[in-house]
C-alpha cells in the first residue's frame, strides 16, 4: 500500500512536534528552554492585550475592591515612610528586646563553664593533694 498524502503530512508534524518538544524541555541545548519561556511569555502578553472581559457587576465590584487595596497598601507605605522619619519604627523596640535573652543565656552558659572547671580544679586537687616540705619528711 502506497502512502497517501495525509500519512505523509502527518509524519512530518508527529517529527516537527517532536523536535519542537526537545528543544523546549531544553535537553538539546538549555539555551533553547531559555528561549521558549521568554516565547510564550511575550506571547500570553500579546495575546492578554487583545482580550477584553465584559463588564458585570461582580468585575465592577473586583475592580473596585483591588482599586481600594491599592490605595491602603499606598498609604500604609506613606505612614511606615513617616514613622521611619519620626524615628518611631516598631522593629527597633523588638529588636532591643529580643538581644536579652542572648545576654541572659551567655551569663548562664558562663557560670556554667566556670563551675565545670572550677569541679575540674576541685578533682585535680583531691587526688594530687599538696605536700608540704617540713621537717618530718626530712628526719
Amino acid at each position: 500500500m502506497k502512502d497517501s498524502l495525509y500519512h505523509s503530512l502527518l509524519r512530518i508534524a508527529s517529527l516537527t512536534v517532536a523536535l519542537v518538544l526537545l528543544f523546549e524541555s531544553g535537553l538539546v541545548n538549555p539555551v533553547t528552554k531559555q528561549m521558549s519561556l521568554v516565547t510564550h511569555d511575550y506571547l500570553s502578553a500579546a495575546v492578554g492585550v487583545g482580550a477584553s472581559v465584559q463588564p458585570t457587576e461582580l468585575n465592577t465590584m473586583t475592580a473596585r475592591l483591588a482599586q481600594i487595596e491599592t490605595d491602603l497598601k499606598e498609604r500604609e507605605a506613606a505612614l511606615q515612610e513617616r514613622e521611619i522619619a519620626v524615628d518611631i519604627n516598631y522593629g527597633t523596640a523588638a529588636e532591643k528586646n529580643s538581644d536579652l535573652p542572648v545576654y541572659i543565656l551567655s551569663v548562664i552558659l558562663f557560670i556554667l563553664l566556670a563551675l565545670i572547671l572550677l569541679n575540674y580544679w576541685l578533682d585535680y586537687v583531691r587526688r594530687h593533694p599538696v605536700q608540704k616540705k617540713s621537717h618530718e619528711q626530712t628526719a
